[in-house]
């Protein structure tokens, strides 16, 4: 983990992938570890942002200082991503259910891409717990982890110039839900009528980072 100064009062933590952890097996340790300490008072932070392979703390009174705490912790936290039985309080969280309407129009080519056909792509999606990594791309996008990584998926050659608000898609590693309508190139499973988005709600991102998540055919 290498951790860098970001102007006066932030500092990013680079969640390195080494041989046994992955980046973002580090990146939800940090996370869970980071809001645990806030909510504890051990660390001022007005921001805590995961992204793929980072984390932004962002708000900091003395970097130095927290600086000095982040190393103290590291191997607190590489220590927990390689105990089998490790659980943060996401866990125990309720998950989200998300209806879906499984009829996008690239459920074929996620088929083919499996080598399966098309109920058996709708069963891996229905009975994956899926995660909130990060968000990012447009606002109260939720990158969702779960899949198993040889399920990895390429994202469309030339990104349609609008995907519909709500629209449940597949690219790389992850799945993500469209919050509100934009160009896009991931490919389209199935769509939903949840709102993830409000800018008037406390959060406004409907799933944020920790998020347990479950799809269920609607």
């Amino acid at each position: 983990m290498r951790i860098r100064p970001v102007g006066a009062h932030a500092l990013l933590l680079d969640c390195t992938a080494t041989a046994d952890v992955s980046a973002a097996a580090l990146v939800e340790a940090w996370r869970a570890e980071l809001w645990r300490r806030r909510a504890q008072g051990e660390l001022t932070a007005v921001e805590i942002v995961p992204a793929a392979s980072t984390v932004l703390l962002d708000g900091l009174p003395d970097p130095s200082t927290t600086a000095e705490q982040l190393t103290r912790w590291s191997s607190g936290v590489v220590a927990a991503t390689s105990r089998p039985d490790a659980t943060t309080a996401d866990d125990d969280a309720a998950d989200v259910v998300v209806p879906v309407s499984f009829d996008g129009p690239d459920l074929p080519v996620v088929a083919e891409h499996w080598g399966v056909d098309e109920p058996v792509v709708l069963r891996r999606l229905t009975g994956t717990r899926f995660r909130v990594a990060f968000c990012g791309f447009a606002p109260g996008f939720p990158y969702l982890t779960g899949l198993p990584d040889d399920l990895a998926l390429p994202r469309l050659d030339t990104p349609r110039p609008r995907v519909p608000a709500g629209s449940v898609a597949l690219a790389g590693p992850y799945a993500g839900i469209y919050p509100s309508a934009s160009p896009g190139g991931w490919l389209l499973v199935g769509r939903t009528e949840l709102v993830l988005f409000d800018v008037d709600a406390d959060p406004p991102a409907g799933l944020g980072p920790g998020t347990r998540v479950r799809m269920v055919a609607a």
